[in-house]
């Protein structure tokens, strides 16, 4: 399985500090959520840690420096699913889910029998079966989501990366959808996830790390560090807790 360890990461865009100095070591078997108000560096911070934008400090792959592991090894071993992906191109559902096998092809190789397992284990986690032979553009901002996390476990890496996975989706599918990421975990694979809902944080992650201004404001289990004095310096705003609950109640005056 693969970890991911950062030290010292800064990102610098327009002159502004996105992210500041952030060091954090991310081991197989766990859920991370990366959590913070909007503006905060999440979506930057794990951009940084796959090496899509430029940035200060040190990113290692199984101990390993990222830079010095091709594109292919890169993509093999870490399944990246970015927000907000617009389809351009009429592809079939299970072509769009093929493209997650293309880390393991040479180029213009056909897809292996192994290859085809992998895909049909990939739809059925993600509960897009029935919808194989649709038109992508067609689907739904949901069905679309679902489609989308389907192409990034197609890739059966050790390390899977989703930022805001559970974007478009309704309360149902945002429930499977956390459900899914947990048993990815539990199987072993390192899962981080860019998310905004402090409930499923809370219930489903066993880490979580909240930025505040591009900065590693806190880390550690959800219901050690999720208390009313951080969402209050961070997220300005009030909550009632629960068991395995956090409600946002209002605004702090």
């Amino acid at each position: 399985m693969v970890s991911i360890a950062a030290e010292g990461v800064g990102v610098t865009l327009d002159a502004r500090d996105v992210v500041r100095d952030v060091t954090v070591a991310l081991a197989p078997g766990t859920l991370v959520g990366v959590l913070g108000p909007n503006g905060a560096g999440k979506s930057t911070l794990v951009r940084a840690l796959l090496g899509l934008v430029p940035h200060a400090g040190r990113v290692t792959i199984d101990g390993e420096p990222r830079d010095a592991l091709t594109r292919a090894e890169r993509a093999r071993r870490v399944a990246y699913l970015p927000q907000g992906q617009v389809l351009h191109w009429p592809l079939s559902v299970r072509r769009l889910v093929e493209l997650g096998r293309l880390p393991h092809l040479a180029p213009f190789s056909r897809l292996s029998d192994a290859d085809r397992r992998a895909i049909d284990r990939a739809m059925a986690r993600a509960d897009v079966a029935a919808l194989a032979q649709r038109d992508a553009t067609t689907l739904s901002g949901g069905e679309r989501a679902r489609v989308m996390l389907a192409r990034a476990l197609a890739v059966e890496a050790g390390a899977l990366i989703v930022d805001e996975p559970l974007a478009s989706l309704d309360p149902a599918h945002q429930i499977e959808g956390m459900e899914l990421l947990r048993a990815e975990a539990d199987a072993g694979a390192l899962v981080v996830a860019v998310l905004h809902d402090l409930t499923l944080a809370t219930r489903f992650c066993d880490r979580v790390l909240v930025l505040a201004d591009g900065a590693l404001a806190t880390d550690g289990a959800p219901r050690h560090v999720l208390t009313p004095a951080l969402l209050a310096e961070v997220y300005g705003i009030t909550a009632w807790f629960g068991e395995g609950l956090v409600v946002p109640t209002g605004r702090v005056r």
